[in-house]
């Protein structure tokens, strides 16, 4: 499923008059939980992988989604990606029953559960450049799952 950032925003912005809507939602203008990285094609090692932990407390499903799974408000890991590639994937491995949120450079909201099992995994086919908000949640709002965030440029 994918939704732009404009749309996200007006849905959020439509919230913002219900109790608590300003911290209901995603918002990717957040400091990352876990840190950043500008990675360009042809990065090496391939994969990059950072230990996260998965989870959160916002239901995707009241902030105007048909999305399952719980995230936090600000984005787990922020990618700063350059060059010319012919395919990006940004995976979840966890031991919990992982979703993957991400808001893509030019706004556009993808969502993942269950590519590979219980983990999931987004595939951008030649991959714009800029930056990648990510969200690892988990699909039950469990939280303090640890995992791995796998980001590479070959198929997972």
């Amino acid at each position: 499923m994918i939704r732009s950032r404009a749309l996200f925003g007006a849905v959020t912005a439509a919230l913002v008059g219900l109790a608590t809507a300003a911290s209901a939602c995603p918002d990717w203008r957040g400091q990352p939980h876990f840190g950043s990285i500008q990675l360009n094609a042809g990065f090496m090692p391939d994969p990059h992988v950072r230990n996260i932990t998965a989870g959160g407390t916002i239901n995707l499903q009241n902030c105007g989604t048909n999305w399952g799974g719980f995230v936090t408000q600000r984005p787990d890991f922020d990618l700063y990606w350059n060059g010319s590639s012919a395919q990006l994937t940004i995976a979840i491995e966890a031991n919990a029953d992982a979703i993957l949120l991400i808001s893509a450079p030019d706004g556009t909201w993808y969502y993942n559960d269950d590519y590979r099992g219980l983990n999931p995994a987004i595939t951008f086919s030649n991959p714009q450049q800029g930056l990648y908000d990510i969200w690892i949640g988990t699909y039950d709002g469990s939280r303090r799952n640890p995992g791995r965030l796998i980001i590479t440029e070959y198929n997972w």
